[in-house]
């Protein structure tokens, strides 16, 4: 099985000038410094999974304290925000969809009655695998915005079929708060939902103190933390190497959490 024969996600552009989303980019578009993108695998690795996701067009937000307004090209001035479409989108959408499915355009913002939370379309709908989700989630291992801060959801994809949206929170009032379509908004994660089950979540295991500490565990210690360290040649990095070697073994990436949802099965049978 391949990943081009069988994605784990699709994307759905309902928006036709909408930027596709893009592998996220380990390096943190730039942003991460230079021995964090050479040596440390684990920074970039959170940084490049899952996609990045921009919004679908230039617009600014604001909030009062009281009310949410909104701003795009093409409006005069302010708006009061209840809920809006993308511009000229409710048309096109209807010209496209079949009888029953016309008038239920999704809107691109909602003012949501938490105050300052406004709920923003992303343009896209997904699909995914069976037995795997989206994390929806601001974008890893870079700077928030000052002004707002997305909220994290995970959505099953492979059972719900609509828009992927998110839920800002702003955190300015009295300040516009400007999006751009060529930055990026989110990050978009595939998990298998074996991950999230309360059977994992539940039965964490626990080592309540170092006499717990088993001879294997410190030959492991001691193999990854001490030798390297006592090694006169050794290299920074060589957990990066290691790590980048057995991620070019690859695999599928369905067995995979075939192979895990079935531990969690074997699991719960032995209790």
């Amino acid at each position: 099985m391949t990943a081009a024969a069988s994605p784990i996600v699709t994307f759905y552009r309902l928006i036709d000038t909408l930027r596709p989303p893009e592998r996220a980019d380990r390096s943190g578009l730039g942003s991460l410094p230079t021995r964090a993108f050479r040596y440390c695998d684990a920074v970039t690795s959170a940084a490049g999974f899952g996609w990045h996701v921009y919004p679908a067009m230039d617009f600014s937000l604001l909030w009062d304290g009281a009310q949410l307004w909104w701003h795009c090209e093409g409006l005069d001035d302010w708006s009061p925000l209840g809920a809006a479409q993308f511009p000229h989108f409710a048309e096109r959408f209807d010209a496209a969809a079949p009888a029953e499915v016309r008038r239920y355009s999704p809107p691109f913002l909602t003012a949501l009655q938490e105050p300052g939370v406004v709920q923003l379309w992303s343009g896209l709908a997904a699909r995914t695998a069976p037995g795997w989700s989206l994390l929806v989630r601001p974008l890893a291992n870079l700077p928030r915005h000052p002004g707002y801060e997305p909220y994290e959801g995970v959505i099953e994809t492979d059972r719900w079929f609509g828009p992927l949206f998110t839920n800002l929170r702003l955190t300015r009032t009295d300040t516009p708060i400007r999006f751009h379509a060529n930055e990026p908004i989110l990050q978009v994660q595939p998990i298998p939902q074996v991950a999230y089950a309360d059977a994992v979540l539940n039965g964490a295991g626990l080592v309540a103190g170092l006499a717990g500490f088993s001879a294997g565990d410190w030959a492991d210690y001691h193999r990854d933390i001490v030798a390297p360290n006592q090694d006169p040649a050794h290299q920074p990095g060589h957990y990066a190497a290691e790590a980048r070697r057995r991620r070019r073994g690859g695999g599928c990436p369905h067995r995979a959490a075939t192979m895990a949802a079935q531990a969690v099965g074997a699991g719960l049978r032995e209790r």
